[in-house]
């Protein structure tokens, strides 16, 4: 039951026809998890807690970082090195109260993605890369979740609904994940800071509309968008009949190709003998100056002009900030340094 005071607030929803009394309270029941709290995720937890859902899970174990504030608007200068998803959580219950939080300051992963997952009605991806996308999937799949997803690129935007009512699935659209490096992150790219806004509030729409049992679900339809020209398309895909999930990946980073097994090394072990290693730094300039962890340096763009310079007596480490940009370098490095054993630095520096 709502309180006199959350009927107040929620006061515009209830004087809706299609959501009513009935309706505000179906969100104060609901549990939604969001996977994310950076760009998609701030307008989705957001638009979620000010409409009232019950229950709202995050999962972030980055911290805020000055770059994130040009579209990331639920933190400020004063939040950057602090853990995102307990921030964001505070902000939030100043916005409403009356919602409880769920906070997971941890990356989500295969050994707790089922467990997570299993608590909430519904999932929401607000994640930026491949790995975690995949994962999200075959975790909703097998704990019976429909999951929202949104990806942006540039100025480029993609939207869906997959495992809804049993429907088709990120893998009925992307069987198999692109080639690793070929699409480069925004702290390769960019993107326009009011992207990730409008995103995260279209899929903070389609989780209101699936609890409030109203309107037509993004399930077997993907909706992109272009904001400089405002071009929109909607593409219809089919439930891949003969996919079946039943069981995670044992290593997304693996079956993204973000990394080779028998070619990785956690930051823990690195420090634990870094002397056994030579370093190479392969992000940019300006990246380096705010944080580094040694060795050499040649930006990701550059190896090609430089790579003769790199000390090939011990074992590489390449690292950059997520192990994206460190994998790509380690490919490209693998024709010209044939006797140098390459290391991605897995998950890079943060």
């Amino acid at each position: 039951m709502l309180t006199d005071n959350e009927k107040k607030i929620y006061s515009r929803h209830i004087i809706l026809d299609e959501i009513g009394l009935k309706g505000q309270e179906k969100l104060k029941q609901a549990k939604v998890l969001v996977v994310g709290a950076g760009g998609l995720g701030c307008p989705i937890l957001q638009y979620l807690t000010a409409a009232g859902v019950g229950t709202i899970g995050i999962v972030d174990a980055d911290v805020v970082d000055v770059s994130n504030l040009h579209r990331q608007i639920l933190y400020t200068i004063d939040d950057v090195g602090k853990p995102k998803a307990l921030t964001a959580s505070k902000r939030l219950k100043q916005l409403n109260p009356h919602v409880n939080f769920e906070v997971f300051q941890t990356f989500l992963s295969t050994k707790n993605a089922i467990n997570i997952f299993s608590e909430y009605d519904i999932i929401v991806d607000g994640s930026d890369n491949f790995q975690t996308r995949y994962l999200c999937n075959d975790a909703a799949v097998i704990t019976n979740k429909p999951l929202v997803f949104g990806s942006i690129f540039k100025f480029e935007a993609q939207l869906s609904v997959f495992n809804y009512k049993n429907g088709p699935t990120y893998r009925c659209l992307y069987p198999t994940p692109p080639t690793a490096g070929s699409v480069p992150s925004c702290s390769d790219v960019g993107v326009l800071g009011v992207l990730p806004g409008i995103v995260g509030c279209y899929q903070a729409n389609e989780v209101l509309k699936i609890i409030l049992e109203k309107g037509a679900v993004l399930s077997g339809k993907l909706l992109t968008f272009n904001v400089l020209n405002m071009e929109q398309m909607m593409f219809s895909f089919s439930k891949n009949e003969a996919l079946k999930i039943s069981a995670l990946e044992t290593d997304y980073n693996v079956f993204c190709g973000v990394e080779n097994p028998s070619e990785s090394i956690s930051i823990e072990i690195l420090n634990a003998n870094k002397t056994a290693y030579n370093l190479l730094d392969v992000r940019e300039s300006w990246e380096r100056a705010q944080h580094s962890i040694g060795g050499q340096h040649i930006p990701l763009g550059e190896l090609a002009n430089k790579y003769e310079n790199i000390p090939t007596e011990k074992p590489l480490v390449v690292y950059c900030k997520s192990g994206i940009r460190s994998q790509k370098a380690i490919t490209f490095l693998q024709a010209y340094l044939p006797n140098t054993t390459l290391i991605n630095l897995k998950n890079g520096i943060g």
